[in-house]
């Protein structure tokens, strides 16, 4: 094989993307088709996605399994959009006019490669779900207004490197999914008694060593409810009540005896030693390809 015949194999492989994405395009104009699916489609950028952003009729767009590295701010010119999957790309950061989607009530980019949000990313005026699982995000990088969409139902932040949740989650009053696994949490806001509506906690494999009783007025323990705790270096009273259910740890959160214990280890706990952080070293939102 030639040198020139090699050096034309990249251009080849990105017009052969192109064109498989242009069909996709071109069918949904014609058929005026108002959801996109472009799962695993070797894409690397939306300029392989001639046109895109002028189908404005269009209410989801699924791109995810891709090698996309960067969204087009352009992205918002899709008025009607309302379901937005990014999962699994390369992504590093995200563009300020996401959150200005008029109509965006779904968005998923997990398992990509964020360590920051844009400024006023919790402006989205309609957001009910937001994935933002296995990237590189702590409270640190959180903006401002992060715990103002007061739409949300749903924020999954598992797989990242939280080790505490601002108080501002308290804000998030029709929130009813909360998952925060696989981080390394040292504590849980006392806030997180005002999420009335909550109906799933997914707190395991942190380093939660004690739960705010606050915790006990929220309803985790109904038919629907789910609340996961395990994997968490629990001081020994929390530790035996979890043997027994759920519903023990509850209801022992709730006692007095209990309340003495969480506000005596919230006094020395923040200068005494802290349980080790995992390895993290090796997850895939770490590769720098």
């Amino acid at each position: 094989m030639s040198e020139s015949t090699i050096s034309c194999l990249p251009v080849q492989a990105r017009q052969a993307r192109m064109s498989k994405a242009k069909k996709v395009l071109d069918e949904a104009r014609e058929t005026q088709n108002r959801e996109i699916d472009l799962v695993d489609k070797g894409i690397n950028s939306f300029e392989e996605l001639p046109g895109l952003f002028n189908m404005s009729n269009i209410t989801r767009l699924t791109l995810s399994h891709n090698k996309i590295s960067l969204i087009n701010p352009g992205i918002a010119n899709l008025l009607n959009l309302e379901i937005l999957n990014l999962s699994n790309n390369h992504l590093r950061e995200l563009p300020v006019s996401l959150s200005s989607m008029p109509k965006l009530r779904i968005l998923n980019v997990s398992i990509n490669r964020l360590d920051s949000l844009p400024r006023g990313f919790g402006a989205f005026p309609v957001l009910e779900v937001l994935d933002l699982s296995y990237n590189n995000l702590n409270e640190k990088v959180l903006p401002g207004n992060f715990f103002m969409i007061e739409t949300l139902r749903a924020l999954y932040l598992g797989d990242n490197d939280f080790e505490y949740i601002p108080k501002g989650l308290g804000n998030l009053k029709n929130l009813q999914i909360l998952g925060l696994r696989d981080n390394d949490l040292l504590e849980l806001p006392r806030e997180i008694g005002e999420l009335t509506r909550l109906r799933e906690l997914h707190i395991q494999n942190n380093r939660l060593q004690v739960l705010p009783p606050e915790v006990a007025q929220l309803d985790l323990l109904g038919s629907k409810s789910v609340m996961k705790m395990e994997e968490n270096p629990w001081v020994q009273p929390i530790a035996e009540q979890y043997l027994l259910g759920i519903s023990h740890v509850i209801e022992y959160i709730k006692t007095e005896t209990y309340k003495i214990i969480y506000n005596r280890h919230m006094q020395s706990g923040r200068s005494g030693p802290t349980p080790p952080k995992a390895d993290k070293s090796k997850k895939a939102s770490r590769v720098r390809a």
